[in-house]
């Protein structure tokens, strides 16, 4: 096994055999959501002239017509909207938003602060950037209580007559903090429901698609969006994202993507629509080796005395592994092994930077065949204290078992461990 130093590989073996279990456990996930994504593609009879390209405005483009309505079928949705031309899931969910509210109409995130991406998104008063502020759009949030749990008496309080979306973030984001499973979302829309019976529960799904049997939209969410450079693209989609929900919901955000009147009639796929298709006939199986090697990691970073969380027997409901850390060097260290253990690029050593759309300094391991491909394993961190690395994908569980071993022998080298 490479050349990984004894205690390194010992760690490994032993966490192997202690999280066998958990694995089990997991592929029947997998086999679930496998057998859901085939029906869907039997359903709507996919077939080889589906995976046909088309140009210019790329009306009748059968294949991108069929798609929608396998994502909606999987997703538990009325009306899905999967295309290319979202260039991230920050764009995917602005166009969601966007779609949906108007000036006037408030925002409300009950699952605290956002994923920083979406700040400038959300913008602030006086600013000219086009956000949802500069459109008249207000935002308030509330804050999770000290154990990760909504804050009902304050949403309580939050909400009012201009209220039009509550949104809720799935992932813990850059947050120390438990990831919300499907039934607890479920429980969060019953409760929101009940009331306000008008709004809009806006789920950001990101990271989360596959990791359990159910989605937001099979528990109540009117909208729910993400990224197809995460799980649903399955390691083959090159770009993209989807939105799912209420029918009328999402043929708002269409309007928002492309035009008024317009909406997701036209779009030239350029290509693009075979991979489509075969990413997300790919998506239970990578995205179950990737919570495979996100369990792997958990219990092999607790046998070296770091603290992760979830741990390696909670629940997972998204692919991302949070390690605490006890300093920026040992973080560092973390995300430079990572990249190292990588098949594209392992030569770059990754350093922390400005990042546009971050606030603090940001560090990213991404040897990743896709630029930017969150369901390869890649890992990132801001540089701030309590110094928590977030590790997530990875198209084989091996490659993620040798990332943490080079993570783990990269501190040993630099005398951290």
């Amino acid at each position: 096994m490479a050349a990984f130093a004894e205690d390194i590989i010992q760690a490994a073996q032993a966490a192997e055999l202690e999280i066998e279990g958990a694995f089990k456990t997991l592929e029947q996930v997998v086999d679930h959501n496998q057998w859901k994504v085939i029906e869907a593609f039997q359903r709507h009879q996919v077939s080889d002239f589906h995976f046909a390209g088309s140009t210019g405005y790329g009306y009748n483009d059968r294949g991108r017509e069929v798609l929608d309505l396998v994502y909606a079928d999987i997703f538990g949705a009325e009306a899905a909207l999967v295309r290319p031309h979202f260039a991230s899931g920050t764009h995917t969910i602005s166009t969601a938003l966007f779609g949906v509210l108007r000036p006037g109409d408030e925002l409300l995130y009950i699952t605290g602060r956002p994923y920083d991406t979406l700040h400038k998104v959300i913008g602030k008063p006086g600013d000219r950037t086009g956000s949802l502020a500069d459109f008249g759009i207000t935002y308030a949030e509330v804050a999770l209580t000290a154990d990760g749990a909504v804050d009902w008496d304050e949403v309580q309080l939050a909400v009012n007559d201009k209220t039009k979306v509550i949104g809720i973030q799935r992932s813990r984001g850059y947050d120390w903090r438990s990831s919300f499973t499907v039934a607890e979302i479920g429980q969060m829309v019953e409760r929101i429901k009940a009331l306000m019976p008008g709004v809009i529960v806006f789920v950001d799904n990101c990271y989360g698609e596959f990791t359990e049997k159910l989605e937001p939209t099979q528990v109540g969410a009117d909208l729910i969006a993400g990224s197809l450079i995460k799980n649903p693209g399955g390691g083959i989609a090159e770009t993209g994202g989807y939105i799912c929900g209420r029918r009328e919901l999402v043929e708002q955000a269409a309007y928002r993507l492309t035009a008024p009147g317009i909406g997701g009639e036209v779009g030239a796929m350029l290509g693009t629509t075979r991979g489509l298709y075969q990413g997300l006939f790919m998506a239970p199986h990578t995205v179950g080796q990737a919570l495979k090697g996100s369990i792997f990691a958990a219990a092999v970073f607790a046998r070296c005395g770091f603290t992760t969380k979830p741990a390696w027997n909670e629940t997972r409901t998204d692919l991302i592994q949070a390690v605490q850390f006890d300093g920026p060097e040992h973080l560092i260290a973390f995300v430079q092994g990572i990249q190292r253990a990588a098949a594209v690029d392992s030569h770059v050593v990754p350093e922390p930077w400005d990042m546009p759309g971050y606030e603090h300094p940001v560090i990213m391991a991404a040897g990743t065949f896709i630029q930017g491909g969150s369901l390869e394993l890649s890992a990132d961190a801001p540089i701030r204290a309590p110094y928590i690395g977030y590790m997530q994908g990875g198209l084989t569980y091996s490659h993620v078992k040798y990332g943490v071993l080079m993570a783990l022998q990269n501190m040993l080298d630099r005398k951290l461990l």
